[in-house]
């Protein structure tokens, strides 16, 4: 069985290693080709401080280029016996290029390997989030502007209010991503730094070239103090989980309002039948399952920043094993938020808007604010303005004018939708992914 990076001469009991490796193995293999990515950046800045030979270099990046390859392709396992994702690396290293394979560890610990693994991995996450969030983002625009014109009912504490648009609904989902995008790309700017180099949280006393592995890795800048950058795991991933955790809002709430406008006392919108189930005993009908699910998965990941917190929130610096737990919380949940993002835009794209809902008359005192600002405008006081109308709906003789005219920013007739839709691209420029993928590519290549 293979050993250990840290063993020295004594058995270790395997019930304590099932327990303090518990689903590290798993949870690696999502950080493979990432930390195959921060050895080639960290044996490229060895070897430009001597300590390793120019020939030494080349056959080590030759084989970290195949087993990244191994990584992408899904064939890259860690073997049973091998403790993570860094062991197996050096292993598979060492049985093709024997003991040179072993260097590539100088100058680093397994916890500025984890660090820069977890900084690569989550990185490459918030860039897919973002895509997600784009394509989600461009339906609910598109459907704004197509149902721009469509009214329906607004309400307050459930109660029909005053006049609304599908344009407006649509439109309120599309600029609440734009604002979440911001906090993506905080966390994601926060995420971009460097930890490599910090090796247990105290530096070395190797010359490292801390400068040269962010370049190659494609960092912004890097954690500059040892210290801070150990203290950075666990923060970082609080902080990306309250990202994520404000686009699962976002999303839960949209998923919300559509089962509720899709039941039959509504009736504002259809959902696509393929995103429907029937039941075992009522033939008629026709469950919203996958917006309930989403609803259901998004609320659970508004829990991933408290889970990270009640981990990480009395630990002093320095590492812990703690914080081996977080791994289990955060990795899967970048993939269940696209798959919920991913989801609500197959179905906004597909959704069936109800043109004729203001047929039914049960919605005409929506439009009583309306008679009143028309009276008001008139010259007459809006308080007796306010009480004339009302005292018409208790007597029956209100009459609904729909035609109305909202002229201002970001009403119906005004939804602003080309500034909300320069505000989303704004920020996504901001991110600035061109510059890692031009690094990794350059490093690959």
């Amino acid at each position: 069985m293979p050993s250990k990076l840290w063993e020295k001469d004594f058995e270790i009991n395997s019930e304590i290693e099932r327990f303090t490796v518990g689903r590290d193995r798993e949870m690696d293999l999502y950080l493979a080709p990432y930390d195959v990515l921060g050895s080639m950046a960290h044996i490229t800045m060895l070897q430009s401080i001597g300590l390793l030979a120019e020939d030494e270099l080349k056959l080590l990046l030759d084989e970290l280029k195949n087993i990244y390859k191994q990584c992408v392709s899904g064939d890259f396992i860690i073997e049973e016996g091998v403790e993570d994702v860094h062991s197996q690396v050096e292993l598979m290293l060492t049985r093709k290029l024997g003991d040179m394979g072993k260097k590539i560890h100088s100058g680093r610990s397994r916890n500025d390997q984890v660090l820069v693994d977890l900084k690569l991995f989550t990185r490459r996450q918030l860039r897919d989030i973002a895509e997600e969030v784009k394509n989600l983002f461009d339906e609910l625009i598109g459907k704004s502007n197509q149902y721009k014109d469509v009214l329906m009912p607004g309400y307050t504490h459930l109660q029909v209010a005053m006049p609304s648009s599908f344009g407006l609904w649509f439109g309120a989902y599309a600029e609440s991503l734009a604002d979440d995008m911001l906090f993506l790309q905080a966390a994601y700017r926060m995420t971009n730094r460097n930890p490599l180099g910090s090796a247990a949280g105290y530096g070395s006393s190797f010359p490292l070239n801390r400068t040269m592995t962010t370049q190659l890795l494609g960092f912004d800048s890097m954690d500059y103090n040892v210290v801070y950058a150990q203290m950075g795991r666990g923060k970082m991933e609080r902080n990306v989980a309250f990202a994520l955790a404000t686009i699962a809002g976002t999303v839960a709430k949209l998923a919300f309002d559509a089962c509720l406008f899709n039941s039959q006392n509504f009736a504002f919108v259809r959902l696509p039948k393929e995103c429907t189930t029937g039941s075992s005993i009522m033939p008629h009908k026709k469950n919203p399952d996958v917006f309930e699910l989403i609803r259901a998965k998004c609320n659970k990941l508004q829990a991933l920043p408290q889970q990270v917190t009640l981990i990480i929130n009395n630990l002093p610096c320095g590492y812990f094993r703690d914080l081996q737990i977080i791994k289990e919380v955060f990795l899967p949940a970048f993939d269940e938020l696209k798959d919920c993002l991913g989801m609500a835009a197959y179905i906004i794209h597909r959704i069936e808007v109800n043109e004729h809902i203001l047929d039914n008359p049960i919605y005409d005192p929506m439009f009583s604010v309306e008679e009143v600002n028309r009276l008001a405008a008139n010259g007459m006081p809006f308080r007796d303005a306010y009480k004339k109308v009302g005292l018409d709906i208790e007597a029956g003789r209100f009459v609904a004018d729909k035609h109305i005219c909202h002229t201002h920013e970001g009403s119906i007739g005004n939804l602003c939708n080309e500034q909300i839709a320069a505000l989303m691209q704004q920020t996504l420029d901001g991110f600035h992914f061109e510059r890692v993928e031009q690094a990794e590519k350059a490093l690959l290549a």
